[in-house]
């Protein structure tokens, strides 16, 4: 056997030297990797060369099992292995050096998304494409990974294994549908862009802004602070309001006087209040009728546009528009209306 073959082969020296090799190796590295990054991260703090950065990426991904393996690796060249034992090593070689190539590739792939996003001419929409795509880029490099450490794995067909993934590909298929279908909206949601990080959208009784898209699910920020999280496939599939693309904002409201109001006032009420609303700035007004007989109230109906999508502004106008009202018909004598009720009685 070759456990056998390792203990008569190898004298205690051998064993003594291959675990001083292992200890002595995985400190070097360990301390190398520390002071490395320490050291790069200072320049990437303070310089304005990009490289530094990307260095200084790399070592943070520098996993502590890779490490360990190297140790072991050369550990092992203080010992006698026999060719099956080589082969072994060989592949377990590969395969971490791969794995850890494959975590590389991912730190490179979010440093390119980060800096991509950041910049200033950079929207909402962008950023959405970017993060679909640094997703679709991992999971491409996985696959491409995974393919690379199964050919190199003793007697495994690449080809004649893709092939049998046609058969078992339906039963995994249904297995994994949700996945797939939020992967799929993911990246429909990135194509189409219904709506794009920072966007406030409303589906359903829920309003927030967009924080995140990813693979498998949407998060929002509502408005009163918590973290609302949609399966991608579940938000495309329900209805949503996406605020931020909307132009401008249509105000209808609707204002009641008492029936005590003179006929002198009512029909100056329409000029009074066109007057000051279209005083505001970014404020278009449309209309402003005398529309009914209410049943303690004398209903005016006003229209009016805000160009802007800002909730903020536009509650901010909409009070001031308000003061103003109040302000006019308390110098005129127009009240507003209330419920009321009044009573009259009779002596027989």
């Amino acid at each position: 056997m070759d456990f056998d073959f390792l203990i008569s082969n190898n004298h205690l020296d051998n064993w003594l030297l291959a675990f001083g090799a292992l200890l002595a190796s995985f400190v070097f590295f360990e301390l190398l990797r520390r002071i490395l990054g320490s050291v790069f991260k200072r320049k990437s703090e303070f310089s304005r060369f990009q490289s530094f950065s990307v260095v200084y990426r790399i070592i943070q991904k520098i996993k502590g099992w890779f490490l360990l393996w190297l140790s072991i690796y050369i550990g092992s060249l203080f010992i006698d292995l026999n060719e099956p034992l080589q082969s072994v090593r060989s592949i377990i070689t590969i395969t971490v050096g791969l794995l850890q190539v494959g975590f590389w590739t991912l730190g490179l792939i979010d440093y390119w998304v980060e800096q991509k996003s950041v910049r200033e001419d950079v929207g909402g929409d962008q950023k959405t494409t970017l993060n679909v795509l640094g997703i679709i880029l991992k999971i491409a490099v996985w696959i491409f990974v995974f393919l690379i450490i199964l050919d190199n794995l003793p007697g495994v067909e690449i080809t004649t294994l893709i092939t049998g993934l046609g058969i078992g590909g339906i039963a995994v298929g249904l297995a994994v549908q949700n996945i797939l279908s939020d992967l799929f909206s993911s990246v429909s949601i990135a194509l189409d862009k219904p709506f794009v990080i920072g966007d406030t959208i409303k589906t359903g009784d829920y309003i927030g802004t967009v924080e995140s898209i990813g693979l498998k699910s949407t998060r929002l920020r509502s408005i009163s602070g918590e973290q609302l999280i949609f399966s991608n496939s579940d938000l495309l599939s329900s209805r949503i309001q996406n605020f931020k693309r909307m132009d401008r904002r249509r105000v209808l409201f609707t204002l009641g006087v008492t029936y005590e109001t003179s006929l002198e006032k009512l029909e100056k009420i329409p000029q009074i209040l066109e007057e000051i609303i279209s005083s505001k700035n970014d404020v278009a007004f449309e209309r402003a009728h005398f529309k009914e007989y209410g049943a303690f109230s004398l209903n005016f109906e006003i229209v009016y546009f805000v160009e802007t999508s800002d909730y903020r502004y536009f509650m901010d106008i909409q009070q001031e528009i308000n003061l103003e009202i109040f302000r006019r018909f308390s110098e005129m004598g127009i009240e507003f209306a209330y419920p009321t009720q009044v009573v009259y009685t009779r002596k027989n």
